[in-house]
């Protein structure tokens, strides 16, 4: 195999891979205090929701607003928002992971993905994911 043909391969790989790595999901887990030291990095956010707060939804408003406190793995609680409807049977989520950016007074969400128990499963959990409304 000729040299020219080796280069060719090895950059058609980088090229592949490179392509490759921009598809993929960057963000990190971490907690709401690693969040806010760098708010311009998308983060997932792993918690308990605070169910002794409110939650604001209201679809006659905003159908694409839904706030709710969120307790990280640290015990740290925060104020999340999530620019999408509210998620159904949300209050009986046993673990919530939210992927977004910290804001100037919240965390904003683009996705929720929610571990509830199973109505089928006979206790089993399942996990489902939800989006953020686009633009």
């Amino acid at each position: 195999m000729k040299k020219s043909h080796i280069i060719a391969i090895v950059v058609v790989a980088v090229a592949i891979g490179a392509i490759l790595s921009t598809f993929t999901e960057s963000s990190t887990y971490a907690s709401f205090k690693e969040a806010a030291n760098r708010p311009e990095v998308e983060y997932h956010v792993v918690g308990e929701l605070n169910r002794e707060k409110d939650m604001i939804y209201n679809p006659q408003i905003d159908a694409n607003r839904f706030s709710f406190y969120l307790i990280d793995r640290e015990g740290t609680e925060q104020l999340v928002h999530f620019r999408g409807s509210k998620p159904q049977d949300f209050e009986k989520s046993e673990q919530v992971v939210i992927t977004g950016k910290m804001g100037d007074d919240a965390f904003i969400a683009n996705k929720i993905l929610m571990k509830c128990p199973s109505k089928y499963n006979d206790g089993a959990t399942e996990m489902t994911e939800f989006k953020a409304a686009t633009p």
